[in-house]
């Protein structure tokens, strides 16, 4: 069995990296015993200048994408992609957009503690900013999420109050601009091969036999 690096660079406030990062998930589940994965949450930030409270989601996207009418259209076809695949979006309740630098160094910290304690902080803030409508930029948020994770929720806290490692974050979004990363979600194979955007889970699963096929030759 090949075993492939995946880096993940995505945002969580982004529908599609949510979209993208189960739709991954379910072409690794196809290829069990065939192929299998370690992977890294990477940081972007599609909004990095939005203020510590966030804008409010529905007219930060209105400005964004062309109107009222072309957001409630946007949302109703990740709503249905989302159900296909079994996530369940509510717009309805992401109600904010907040600054995601915090939740990324939450995300860098607990890929200090494992790669599985990352994987399922990441899964929670996307379930919390899209399912339960929580506020992901919101210090006690974090924490709670980073407790359910089996993270130490108060060292969570000091260092969210501090400014510790925004700018290893910073760093690491610069460096993703540098190799040409300009949209999320990105998903960058063993350090040299790139998926870009929420591709379907045949096209995932194409990939990654592809690319398992070449290292095999390679090795």
């Amino acid at each position: 069995m090949q075993t492939l690096d995946i880096d993940i660079v995505s945002d969580v406030v982004c529908p599609w990296c949510y979209l993208g990062q189960r739709r991954l998930g379910l072409a690794l589940e196809s290829l069990t015993g065939e192929i299998g994965a370690n992977i890294t949450w990477r940081p972007y930030q599609l909004e990095p200048n939005a203020p510590p409270e966030g804008f409010d989601a529905f007219d930060y996207l209105a400005r964004k994408i062309g109107g009222a009418e072309r957001v409630k259209q946007s949302h109703e076809m990740l709503s249905k992609m989302g159900a296909e695949i079994g996530l369940p979006f509510a717009f309805e309740k992401a109600t904010r957009l907040p600054n995601t630098l915090d939740a990324h160094r939450l995300l860098y910290w607990a890929g200090q503690v494992d790669a599985a304690t990352q994987d399922k902080v990441a899964h929670a803030l996307f379930t919390a900013n899209f399912v339960e409508g929580r506020n992901v930029g919101d210090h006690e948020t974090l924490a709670e999420i980073a407790a359910a994770c089996g993270m130490h929720a108060a060292t969570v806290r000091e260092r969210l109050a501090t400014d510790v490692d925004r700018d290893t974050v910073r760093t690491e979004i610069a460096r993703a601009q540098q190799v040409g990363v300009s949209g999320v979600p990105f998903f960058i194979i063993d350090g040299k091969y790139a998926i870009s955007g929420a591709q379907g889970v045949d096209v995932f699963a194409n990939a990654l036999r592809q690319i398992a096929g070449q290292k095999a030759q390679n090795s």
